[in-house]
Order: structure tokens, then C-alpha cells, then sequence
């Protein structure tokens, strides 16, 4: 368990915000279930209490409340989490992540249940969102219109021969 992202959900805002925590925070959550009321004094949050909803392994594997501890297993489902029926009354086996935390757990899923004193935008920083790079337009710069040659059919024509000898002599 290098680094775990606690994923911190605002009921009354309809925000969630990120945080990111190391190895030595995460280890006092180990053994928490999905449910549990943890301190949000762990992550820096003073006065704020959180209710932990889900989360995810290393391997991308969603936690399921229903599966007993900390192991992967394959289950029959029916619905969320780890499944979305696209026809009515659709079941199908997947693998998914049991309800405890244990060390491949990646991500946690959190709400918020109490607020403390200062809001969560200035204790959990939000990175700006970064706009794909546009690519330069290339300014092409247009060259003269280049003369075309006269075509077969389109040759200028030749005065009659017998206006020449008249002409000329």
C-alpha cells in the first residue's frame, strides 16, 4: 500500500474533492468496513467526520458490501456496485473486492456525516482542470495563382498563311 486517494463526498454541496495519503495514514484504516464512521482528523480535516461508501483495489476490482472481508471473489450480481444490468431481471458473475479494507485497496470512497469549522474547498485544494493542448494552426501561406498553360484546343490562332504572303510582299 504505497499511496491511497480518499475520495471525499459533500452531501449538501453535491461536490467530491481528492486527496491523496500516504502509506503510514492509510495503515489506520485497515481492518474498516464499508459503513464505518472514520475521523477526518486522519486526513487533515479537523472537526469533519466521514462514513466510508466503497472504493476500489489496485487492480480496478470495486468493493461490495455484501462480501465478508478483504478478499476477492466472483460473485453472481444483479446490480451495483461491480455490475449495471442493461435488460431487466439480468444477472451475471463478476469479480469484486470484499466490504474490508486491506492493503491493495487503491481507493476509498467517503461521505461526509459532520461538517467541522472550515469548508472543504480550503482544507482539500482543487487542482484546476487542464484543457487538452490545442494545436497551433498552421498559417499556410498561399502562393500566387500559378498561370496555366494555354491548353491543346485553346491555342491562339494563327493568322490565315495566304494574309501573310499579301501582307508581306
Amino acid at each position: 500500500m504505497a499511496s491511497v486517494k480518499i475520495v471525499i463526498s459533500e452531501p449538501q454541496t453535491k461536490k467530491t474533492f481528492q486527496k491523496e495519503i500516504d502509506q503510514a495514514v492509510a495503515v489506520g484504516l485497515i481492518g474498516k468496513k464499508i459503513g464505518d464512521e472514520v475521523s477526518g482528523d486522519i486526513f487533515g480535516l479537523a472537526g469533519y467526520s466521514l462514513q466510508i461508501t466503497g472504493g476500489s483495489d489496485s487492480d480496478g476490482f470495486p468493493m461490495h458490501p455484501e462480501l465478508k472481508g478483504p478478499g476477492r471473489k466472483r460473485l453472481l450480481l444483479g446490480g451495483t456496485p461491480g455490475f449495471h444490468p442493461w435488460a431487466k431481471g439480468m444477472r451475471k458473475r463478476k469479480m469484486v473486492h470484499g466490504n474490508t479494507i486491506s492493503d491493495d485497496i487503491a481507493q476509498i470512497n467517503s461521505k461526509v456525516t459532520k461538517k467541522g469549522e472550515k469548508p472543504l474547498e480550503e482544507l482539500v485544494p482543487m487542482k484546476p482542470k487542464e484543457k487538452p493542448a490545442k494545436e497551433e494552426k498552421k498559417t499556410e501561406v498561399k502562393a500566387e495563382p500559378k498561370k496555366e498553360a494555354p491548353k491543346a484546343e485553346e491555342k491562339p490562332k494563327e493568322a490565315p498563311k495566304a494574309e501573310q504572303k499579301a501582307g508581306g510582299e
